[in-house]
C-alpha cells in the first residue's frame, strides 16, 4: 500500500474491512431472523450502521501515535473472534474475555488449529501488514482535531439516519433480537474489553471481606469424625448422564454403587472461571460477580475458621480460580505429582494416590477434600481418556469439532463421561475403607455443562439468559457410607432428590454436613436440612 492516507481515511477502509470480512456470524444470523428476500435493504443498513459505528468508535481513539497500533490490535483480534464465533457460535463477552486470560497453556493449546491459523493469517496478519506499511500523512493538529470532529459527526448523523429510516426494523432489532448484538466485531468485543477491566479493576485493590469468622462446629465429641471428597466437574451435561435416563450407558460402574443422583442441577455460571468461584462463595447466582467473589471469602475459609476441619484442593485442571488461595493446595497436572500420566495427558485419579496418608495425618479431625477434575475439558474430548475406555465409536480426534459429525463427537464425548463414572467410582471405593473409623460421602457436581454441536453452538461460556440447558444443566450426585446416614434420614431426601437444586446450595449443604454453626447459615438452602 504506497499511497497516501489521513489517519481518518485509513480507519474508514479498515472499519470497511471489518464490517465485510469479520462478521459473516452477525449477518447470516441476521439474515435468519431477518430473510434476505424481504430484508435487502435493512440488512444492507446494518452494515452501513456497523460501519458507522466502528470508524466512529477507532476516529475517538485515534492520534498520530494510537491509529496505526490500534488497526493493527483490533484487526489481529477481530480475525480471531470471527474465527471463534464462526467456528464454535460462542459469544465474546466480558467472561468469555476472562475464561480467556485464565486459560493455560494447555487449555490454548487445545484449541489451535490449522484453521485458526489461516484466519488470522488471511485476515489478520496480512491487512496488518498493509496497515503499518501505509503511509499516513499527519496534518497539524488543529487540523487533525476539526477532522476528528467532522467524522464523528458524520458517522453519528449516518447510524442516526439509517436507523431512523428503518426505525420499524431497528425497533424490533433492539428489542427482541438483544443477542444479535452480541455477534458485532469488532464493536461488541471492544466493548466486552471495557466491561471486564471494569468488572476486573474498577474498584481499585481488592480487599478481602472476611466471613464466618463465628463458625464452630456443634455436634457430640464422641460422633465419628467425617470424610467428604467433593469432587467438583468439568463440562458434564446431565443429559447425557445414563443415571438420568440417556440412551447409552455412560454410568455403568455408578449405576451399581448406592448414590444419590441429581437429576436437576443447575451451574452457577457457563464457564468454569464463573461457576467454580460462585459455587463455594455465599452469593447466589442471581447476587454473584466477578467483584465479590475474589473480595469475599468463600465456604473453604469459614470450615477453616473452626479449627476442627482440615482441607487440601487437588487439582487436574487450570487452577482452583481463587477458590483455594487461603487452603492447602496441589496442582496434579504433571508426571511429578500424578502416576496417571501419558502423551502430556494426567487423568483425573492420580488425585486419589497418597489421600491416605494425608488422612492419617489429620485422623482427629474432620477432612474436606475437593478435587478438581479435568473431566470432558472441550474441544479435545478424545484425549480425556485412556483408549481403554474407547467404548463408543468413531470419535472426533481433532480439536476442530466443527468438522467432525455429531456422532464422532458424543462418542468422544460419552467415552469421556465413562472416565468420569470411573473416577468417582474409584473414589467412593477409596471411602469404602473407612467404614469403621469415619463418616464418609462423596459430593460430585459439574461446573457446566456442554454443547456439542446442537444448533451449531459448540463449548460453553455463552451468555446466562441465552445459553441452552446443555451448559446449565448439569450432572450431579453423592455417595454416603453407613455411618454418615445414621446421621442423616436418607430415605426423606431420596423423595425429594429430583426437585430443583443448583451451585447455590453448596455452600449451606457443606456447613450442614459438617454439622457447623454460623450467622451465614441458610437452613433453606441446606439440601439435607431437617434430616438430621
Amino acid at each position: 500500500m504506497t499511497q497516501q492516507f489521513t489517519q481518518f481515511k485509513l480507519i474508514i477502509v479498515t472499519s470497511i474491512f471489518l464490517v465485510l470480512f469479520d462478521n459473516y456470524t452477525f449477518f447470516h444470523n441476521a439474515a435468519e431472523i431477518y430473510p434476505v428476500s424481504e430484508n435487502i435493504p435493512f440488512l444492507f443498513s446494518l452494515g452501513v450502521v456497523l460501519a458507522a459505528l466502528t470508524i466512529l468508535l477507532l476516529t475517538f481513539f485515534s492520534s498520530q501515535y494510537t491509529t496505526k497500533p490500534m488497526l493493527i490490535i483490533v484487526v489481529m483480534v477481530s480475525s480471531l473472534t470471527n474465527y471463534f464465533m464462526h467456528t464454535y457460535h460462542v459469544v465474546i463477552d466480558s467472561e468469555m474475555i476472562r475464561n480467556t486470560v485464565q486459560t493455560d497453556l494447555n487449555e490454548s493449546l487445545d484449541l489451535l488449529t490449522l484453521k485458526q491459523l489461516g484466519y488470522f493469517l488471511f485476515l489478520g496478519v496480512l491487512p496488518s501488514w498493509l496497515i503499518y506499511r501505509s503511509k499516513v500523512a499527519y496534518r497539524p493538529p488543529g487540523t487533525e482535531l476539526i477532522a476528528k470532529i467532522k467524522v464523528i459527526g458524520i458517522s453519528l448523523l449516518i447510524i442516526l439516519g439509517t436507523v431512523f429510516l428503518f426505525s420499524k426494523h431497528y425497533t424490533s432489532f433492539f428489542r427482541e433480537h438483544k443477542p444479535l448484538r452480541y455477534m458485532t466485531n469488532p464493536t461488541y468485543w471492544i466493548y466486552a474489553v471495557g466491561e471486564y477491566i471494569g468488572k476486573t479493576y474498577g474498584d481499585g485493590p481488592v480487599t478481602l471481606r472476611r466471613i464466618g469468622e463465628d463458625a464452630k462446629v456443634v455436634r457430640e465429641k464422641s460422633a465419628k469424625p467425617k470424610i467428604v471428597i467433593m469432587v467438583v466437574g468439568e463440562a458434564a451435561r446431565a443429559d447425557h448422564f445414563s443415571l438420568n435416563g440417556y440412551h447409552r450407558e455412560t454410568n455403568p460402574l455408578l449405576s451399581k454403587q448406592d448414590i444419590i443422583n441429581l437429576s436437576n442441577v443447575s451451574s452457577c455460571g457457563t464457564s468454569t472461571a464463573v461457576s467454580v468461584p460462585c459455587m463455594f462463595s455465599p452469593y447466589e447466582r442471581n447476587e454473584y460477580s466477578y467483584q465479590k467473589g475474589i473480595s469475599t471469602q468463600n465456604v473453604l475459609d469459614l470450615l477453616n475458621y473452626t479449627n476442627e476441619i482440615a482441607i487440601l484442593w487437588r487439582d487436574n485442571n487450570s487452577d482452583s480460580k481463587g477458590v483455594a488461595l487461603r487452603v492447602p493446595y496441589e496442582d496434579y497436572r504433571t508426571p511429578e505429582k500424578n502416576p496417571f500420566c501419558e502423551e502430556g495427558e494426567c487423568r483425573d485419579e492420580g488425585m486419589l494416590q497418597g489421600l491416605e496418608h494425608y488422612i492419617a495425618q489429620n485422623r482427629h479431625k474432620d477432612i474436606l477434600i475437593v478435587l478438581h477434575q479435568m473431566g470432558n475439558h472441550g474441544p479435545a474430548y478424545s484425549k480425556r481418556y485412556p483408549k481403554d475406555f474407547e467404548k463408543y465409536t468413531p470419535v472426533c480426534q481433532t480439536n476442530q469439532v466443527e468438522q467432525c459429525t455429531r456422532e464422532e463427537i458424543s462418542n468422544a464425548y460419552d467415552n469421556a463421561l465413562r472416565y468420569t463414572d470411573h473416577f468417582l467410582n474409584e473414589t467412593i471405593e477409596f471411602l469404602k475403607k473407612y467404614e469403621t473409623t469415619h463418616a464418609a460421602a462423596m459430593l460430585y457436581m459439574s461446573d457446566h455443562g456442554e454443547s456439542l454441536g446442537e444448533h451449531g453452538i459448540y463449548l460453553h461460556g455463552m451468555p446466562y439468559f441465552m445459553a441452552p440447558e446443555s451448559q446449565t444443566h448439569v450432572g450431579a450426585l453423592m455417595w454416603f457410607n453407613a455411618s454418615f446416614k445414621e446421621e442423616r434420614n436418607i430415605q426423606t431426601f431420596l423423595k425429594r432428590k429430583d426437585q430443583p437444586y443448583s451451585h447455590d446450595h453448596l455452600f449451606h449443604t457443606l456447613l450442614g454436613l459438617f454439622d457447623v454453626d454460623t450467622d451465614l447459615y441458610r437452613p433453606s438452602r441446606d439440601m439435607f436440612y431437617r434430616l438430621q
